[in-house]
């Protein structure tokens, strides 16, 4: 698996750059802290939406209002359930590269999305870790104020060690 993710940041290398990390975000359904308050909340955004659909329809009320619930039917089911499928695929079509001079993040959901960010220009790194020795890091980028998520690493304190050691070697 590691060869084929080399394999597929390959080509975004410049020609004196070789890949030291390549890994993706950890697989399947999980909760993040954010739920915490999304999911109560799409959960009376729901409700409200299905009494208001269910009222235009029982009253009598003009077609019209039928129709205008249907965009919040569909916001309220992505974010009671969608979000978490979306979460899933986004994750798994994801991959991350250190090279000697870059942090690469490849995503393939709906195209390619190739974005990169300079080790010598990073200003501030930062990385949170979970019991399991999973994480994030989160890196942004001096006078531009790019930023970019590391999100659900494998042992990420081993990755955030060697940006940093990277970074020290520029």
């Amino acid at each position: 698996m590691l060869f084929e993710l080399h394999n597929e940041l390959r080509e975004y290398l410049y020609q004196d750059e070789s890949i030291l990390w390549a890994g993706k975000p950890k697989s399947g359904f999980f909760f993040r802290q954010i739920d915490i308050f999304l999911i109560p909340f799409s959960i009376f955004w729901c409700g409200f939406i299905t009494f208001w659909m269910y009222s235009a329809y029982t009253t009598g009320a003009p077609f019209v209002f039928l129709l205008f619930g249907i965009p919040f039917v569909l916001i309220g089911l992505f974010l009671l359930f969608g979000r978490f499928f979306y979460d899933v695929k986004q994750r798994k079509n994801t991959i991350y590269g250190l090279t000697e001079k870059r942090i690469i993040i490849k995503s393939t959901l709906f195209s390619n999305k190739i974005q990169s960010i300079n080790l010598q220009t990073l200003s501030n790194i930062q990385y949170s870790e979970k019991l399991d020795g999973s994480g994030s890091i989160t890196i942004q980028q001096g006078s531009i104020n790019k930023q970019l998520k590391l999100d659900s690493i494998p042992d990420v304190k081993k990755v955030y060690n060697k940006i940093i050691e990277q970074q020290r070697d520029k």
